[in-house]
């Protein structure tokens, strides 16, 4: 995706929660950075961006609107060639496949332990199993963070109980 077309996009977003039903205008981003940052970019500029025209920002441009839009402002530069968010590699596919194959066996050895059971199942029906566990791996990773998602998320559940409590359907 280029610069142009991220630009483009967030503005359909910003239209749309602005409840416009439509993207705003390069002149309506202007006068909305204007008015709440105190800063604005000229329409002419922002048509230069999103046509390709600069297709680079500096640093204050960047840093003002990924502050407006309220993004990282990393997402503000043209992706590289060929860049996808997606795995497409034949060997990764096989790696997922792999993984899956694995969570779903899992399941099966603890088909006793439905909430277990579930868990495997639901990971390996996400659409990226792999980040699904390494997401795990962090929130395991950091101090207290289970503990406290485990509050929130499942306020009656007790760890590290040997009988897990009354299944609860996922949201």
């Amino acid at each position: 995706m280029t610069l142009g077309d991220k630009i483009r996009s967030l503005r359909s977003v910003e239209g749309s929660l602005r409840g416009l039903g439509r993207p705003l205008t390069q002149q309506e981003l202007a006068n909305a950075m204007k008015r709440e940052t105190g800063k604005t970019l000229s329409q002419a500029y922002l048509s230069q961006l999103e046509s390709g025209a600069r297709p680079h920002l500096t640093h204050t441009t960047r840093e003002l609107l990924a502050r407006f839009f309220r993004i990282h402002p990393g997402f503000l530069v043209n992706d590289p060639k060929g860049f996808t968010p997606e795995l497409q590699s034949q060997e990764l596919r096989a790696f997922d496949a792999k993984i899956d194959s694995w969570l779903y066996s899992g399941a099966e050895q603890f088909a006793s332990d439905q909430e277990l059971r579930r868990a495997f199942e639901t990971i390996a029906k996400h659409d990226d199993s792999r980040q699904a566990l390494l997401l795990l791996a962090e929130i395991l990773r950091a101090p207290g963070l289970a503990a406290r998602l485990t509050e929130v998320l499942r306020p009656n559940a007790r760890q590290g109980s040997a009988h897990p409590p009354p299944e609860t359907p996922l949201h």
